[in-house]
């Protein structure tokens, strides 16, 4: 059975399309990135699922359950981080674990949920309000393992950490993958989905443009990466006054290209195993190797080579809209989480 599936989902607003026509199938127990810029739908996407909003067309399963016919079904077995969560501010982090176990009907403590996200109990005891960015991602990741859902929808959970706590939700997500969670990853940060994902979507203006594994996607559109090969001596002698001269390395897996650059060797590669091999190729061939780099291929570069876009224009418009939160039907979602939590705080 999959953890989701969808079959032309399709929602409009007037004459915009958010989201087109997607069919998507997410297997149980996998790690699935989904990628976009800000605006791309894939909140929207999220909102669906949820049935926070209902489709214009299409439909929805998630872990067998129709989405809008068995909405509560649905939910039961779902821990949500939303982008951009409103929570209550003038209740406590406790209260509000508290809340989201009772809800979900879990056998945990909040102090079990603190632990494993790395929340400190003295910052559990004040009130929301008062809480950074990264504090408010750390309690709400939290609120979202309550209960111990089958599937994990996490919209833009990195958004305000820092690395070390960018790393803990790395590791949080392999775990509950191990444990056979499916998580449903939405990002726009290539860096991060990589790190923990099975697989990858890209959705560009609602559309749904592919789906594989993240080297696949490179190497369906041939957007590699580079090493770059700071040689010493008499590297242009030994290399025949060529690339690479008598050293074969186009003929490694995952090379796509050779270069010369300001005396450097540039191999572009679409597999991060060739790093390794092109560089014990060069020294075995005795090319002296004095320093190397990599360049990763970015979020941006990878969808504008499956949109067409120019991968600068998608950088300035990510950071633009990243100012003003993702898409507005987002707070469908941030709603719902701050919801009943007020009880007698007020």
């Amino acid at each position: 059975m999959a953890a989701i599936e969808t079959s032309g989902l399709t929602k409009r607003y007037g004459d915009v399309v958010a989201v087109d026509g997607i069919d998507l199938t997410v297997e149980e127990g996998e790690v699935f990135g989904f990628l976009g810029p800000n605006g791309a739908g894939k909140t929207t996407t999220i909102d669906l699922l949820l049935d926070f909003i209902r489709p214009t067309e299409g439909s929805a399963t998630v872990l067998g359950h129709d989405a809008q016919a068995e909405t509560d079904a649905v939910r039961e077995r779902v821990g949500v981080l939303p982008d951009g969560v409103g929570l209550y501010d003038r209740s406590t982090g406790y209260r509000h674990l508290e809340f989201a176990i009772e809800s979900k009907g879990g056998s945990e403590t909040p102090d079990e949920l603190l632990d494993r996200v790395g929340l400190d109990r003295e910052a559990a005891e004040r009130p929301v309000g008062g809480y950074s960015k990264g504090m408010t991602q750390r309690l709400t990741m939290a609120m979202a393992l309550a209960g111990d859902p089958d599937l994990l929808v996490l919209d833009e959970p990195s958004s305000g950490l820092d690395p070390m706590g960018i790393r803990e939700m790395q590791r949080l997500v392999r775990e509950e993958a191990d444990s056979g969670t499916t998580v449903f990853f939405s990002s726009h940060i290539l860096g991060q989905v990589s790190a923990v994902c099975d697989r990858v979507g890209i959705l560009d203006e609602g559309e749904l443009v592919t789906v594989d594994t993240i080297e696949g996607l490179r190497e369906e559109a041939g957007v590699g990466s580079r090493l770059v090969v700071e040689v010493g001596g008499d590297a242009d002698g030994r290399l025949g006054g060529s690339p690479t001269g008598g050293v074969d390395l186009t003929a490694l897996p995952g090379v796509t290209a050779i270069d010369r650059e300001d005396g450097n060797i540039v191999v572009s590669y679409t597999d991060a195993a060739a790093k390794a091999a092109a560089i014990h190729r060069l020294v075995d061939a005795g090319v002296e190797v004095l320093d190397f780099s990599t360049e990763e291929a970015t979020l941006e570069d990878l969808f504008a080579a499956y949109t067409g876009t120019d991968a600068a224009a998608v950088q300035e418009a990510d950071d633009e809209a990243g100012e003003h939160g993702d898409e507005a039907s987002g707070d469908g979602v941030t709603g719902r989480v701050a919801a009943g939590i007020g009880g007698g705080d007020e």
